[in-house]
């Protein structure tokens, strides 16, 4: 998907980031769910199943990974294109650990 597309369909995706802390402290999409790709397994069960998922990293790469582990594991997900890179280029709104704007690390 898009950046702009999850953006305009924010409120009915469930919108998971999978990357490091220190990346999500810096910035993120607001609502956006924190669950960082090494942790996955243990925490799948955060996940809900019966909503369209939409995966976030930095550029696309991991959360293309966990995209494909999660549809072949029953799950309805799609990659944001371009990550939070494209998120930021596309100038839409990102917030760091205290609510306030944030950036790409």
């Amino acid at each position: 998907m898009l950046p702009t597309e999850v953006a305009d369909q924010r409120d009915d995706l469930f919108i998971l980031d999978v990357r490091e802390d220190e990346e999500w402290e810096a910035g993120r999409i607001d609502g956006a769910v924190h669950i960082p790709m090494g942790e996955l397994n243990a925490r799948i069960a955060e996940i809900p199943q019966d909503e369209p998922i939409v995966c976030v990293c930095r550029s696309g790469g991991r959360s293309g990974a966990v995209t494909d582990a999660l549809n072949r594991a029953g799950f309805h997900a799609a990659n944001m294109d371009g990550g939070m890179h494209a998120w930021e280029s596309a100038d839409l709104t990102m917030v760091d650990e205290n609510g306030e704007g944030g950036w790409v690390a």
